[in-house]
């Protein structure tokens, strides 16, 4: 048998495969598919103070290895995630995380305090790629000032694992891993999606209704796995890679750059069952390589 279990935080995953928020729903959806309980965990979609409607469509489309999307933080605000979808996942057997999204640190640390009594969420991932309306739009993540006080006012109210999910829209990520970790942040998610664009020459005009969305998929892969490596030589707290991972080989690469947990994203698109595959890939590599504990390989780059 080999040991998969992982430590985030407070959190013990019993394997380092979580679900990238936006991609996996509530989760529920998925699970005609898997059993949601052999995940390390899932996060669900990103939850706000107020129902959002999101942008207007068209707000995906399929690029060379990868997508753009614009759906902008479709929910139905934190009051009927607490009344209406909690009830119906509280009871699985492994860690649900609930990622957080505001246009300003009052929305951020309302939805906190909202989800902080709820026996069965043990953590929240906090989303500073959101923007901040009081400085034109500028993202929370997107300078160490701006990460560091959205992170230092939530852990004021937030007593449970909280994980902040870095933007690589930026120049410097090891400045911003290190600004969250100085004001109490448990761990660190990264990379979220990058900026980008994709024309219809036929039309000429953009695919997507904003213009300009986030790029996902194996495309970002090699760029997210040198973030990932540099942020975690950088900080102390755990840090959890995504950024394309598509199958084993793609989470071992994160593993292996430092990263103590994985998340699955885009990839859920197209096989809703990859995430247990991914997990008894890391088995068998293991396995085949005669390793007994999944963390003898953790940072080993």
């Amino acid at each position: 048998m080999v040991d998969l279990s992982v430590k985030i935080g407070e959190l013990n995953l019993q394997n380092p495969v979580l679900t990238a928020s936006g991609t996996f729903g509530y989760g529920e959806e998925f699970s005609d598919f898997i059993d949601l309980n052999k995940l390390g965990g899932f996060i669900v979609k990103g939850t706000t103070l107020e129902p959002r409607q999101g942008n207007a469509y068209p707000r995906m489309v399929e690029t060379p290895s990868g997508m753009l999307n614009a759906v902008g933080l479709q929910n139905k605000g934190v009051d009927y995630f607490i009344d209406t979808i909690y009830p119906r996942i509280k009871n699985y057997r492994t860690n649900i995380i609930v990622n957080v999204s505001g246009a300003s640190i009052d929305d951020y640390i309302a939805v906190a305090e909202k989800l902080m009594p709820l026996p069965n969420i043990p953590a929240i991932e906090v989303n500073i790629s959101c923007p901040n309306v009081k400085q034109g739009g500028m993202a929370f993540g997107t300078s160490p000032e701006g990460a560091a006080e959205v992170t230092r006012r939530l852990r004021e109210v937030y007593k449970k694992t909280l994980i902040v999910k870095l933007s690589p829209n930026v120049t410097d990520i090891s400045s911003i891993a290190k600004a969250v970790e100085n004001v109490g942040a448990d761990a660190i998610s990264l990379v979220n999606t990058f900026m980008g664009m994709a024309i219809d020459v036929e039309r000429r005009r953009p695919y997507l209704s904003t213009i300009t969305g986030g790029l996902s998929g194996p495309a970002i892969r090699p760029i997210a796995v040198r973030m990932v490596w540099q942020a975690a030589h950088s900080v102390r707290i755990p840090v959890i890679g995504l950024g394309g991972i598509m199958n084993g080989r793609d989470a071992l690469e994160f593993l292996m750059a430092g990263a103590k947990a994985i998340q699955i994203g885009t990839a859920n698109f197209i096989d809703p069952a990859v995430t247990i595959k991914v997990v008894n890939e890391l088995e068998d590599y293991c396995q085949r390589h005669g390793i007994s504990d999944i963390k003898e390989i953790i940072g080993i780059i």
